[in-house]
């Protein structure tokens, strides 16, 4: 009687599809080009049937039609607008958003992980905090205008509201998560407050931060638009807001076009730098399981 010395053979794991492999595949397992395929037909159906309802069975004034829209975007980018150049809109438009967003995200990360880690202070200002968060925003940028006047500071402070409660309360969250033997055991090693809040808190709570950016931004544009719809002479919310006086849909359309493309645009920005702030995470791996 024998015995079989061999090692025994063992499935191998799957290859893993990264790079530009994971960009033609996908997380499906589809073609990408199939995917994008059928992205552009759908947008090409909605298009179309739009289009042909604005031509045979709905009324143009009132719902505007894909034709009229771009020739809207093709003029504004080629004469000018109403309001001057487009780019003079979108400009002011954006520093009115980036404005907001980096004191809005500045304030709730450090406000947020501040009470997070203080259940005193949480419980002292929570009230305060919700009854601010409930106020109509509509209503501070009114209060804005008169506090801050036309310009700059009244679209940047409504543009901070909105992007503040944002990132507050997600940075609040991601701060009490932090797990506590892991802050106990520094503790016993002898880390400081800040060693604590540099090495253990923010980390942890990184995820929690980055998740509230991607919503953040957008609320950003939304305060800029809302505090230019409320007082201003130049930007996209002047522009959306005119075209809204004239009844002209087609130029309500191009202005939602427009910052919708400006808020991908970030989107894809943002993306790239929670990459780039997470690439330390270890990657999950599947382990092959022996038959």
């Amino acid at each position: 009687m024998s015995l079989d010395t061999s090692p025994p053979v063992v499935a191998a794991a799957p290859p893993v599809r990264t790079g530009a492999w994971a960009f033609l595949r996908g997380r499906t397992g589809r073609p990408m080009w199939l995917v994008h395929v059928v992205r552009i037909g759908l947008i090409a159906v909605w298009l179309g049937s739009w289009e042909l309802a604005a031509r045979t069975v709905i009324d143009p004034f009132y719902y505007s039609m894909p034709s009229k829209i771009w020739s809207k975007l093709v003029d504004w980018f080629t004469v000018g607008t109403s309001q001057g150049s487009i780019w003079t809109n979108i400009a002011v438009t954006l520093e009115e958003a980036v404005g907001g967003f980096v004191l809005g995200t500045i304030a709730g990360i450090v406000l947020g992980v501040l009470l997070g880690r203080s259940r005193f202070l949480a419980d002292v200002l929570s009230p305060f905090i919700k009854a601010t968060n409930a106020i109509p925003r509509i209503v501070l940028a009114s209060l804005f205008v008169i506090w801050f006047g036309l310009g700059l500071s009244s679209k940047i402070a409504t543009a901070f509201v909105l992007v503040f409660f944002a990132v507050f309360f997600n940075s609040f969250q991601g701060a009490r998560e932090v797990d506590k033997s892991l802050v106990d055991n520094a503790r016993i090693l002898g880390a400081s407050r800040w060693d604590l809040l540099r090495t253990i808190i923010l980390p942890s709570a990184t995820s929690w931060i980055l998740a509230s950016l991607h919503v953040a931004f957008g609320f950003a544009l939304i305060g800029a638009i809302v505090g230019e719809f409320t007082g201003a002479d130049k930007g996209l919310g002047i522009l959306i807001n005119h075209a809204q006086g004239n009844f002209d849909a087609a130029g309500i359309y191009a202005g939602m076009i427009v910052t919708t493309v400006i808020a991908l645009v970030a989107e894809w920005a943002i993306t790239k730098v929670e990459t780039r702030l997470t690439a330390w995470r270890p990657t999950a791996t599947t382990q092959p399981t022996a038959a």
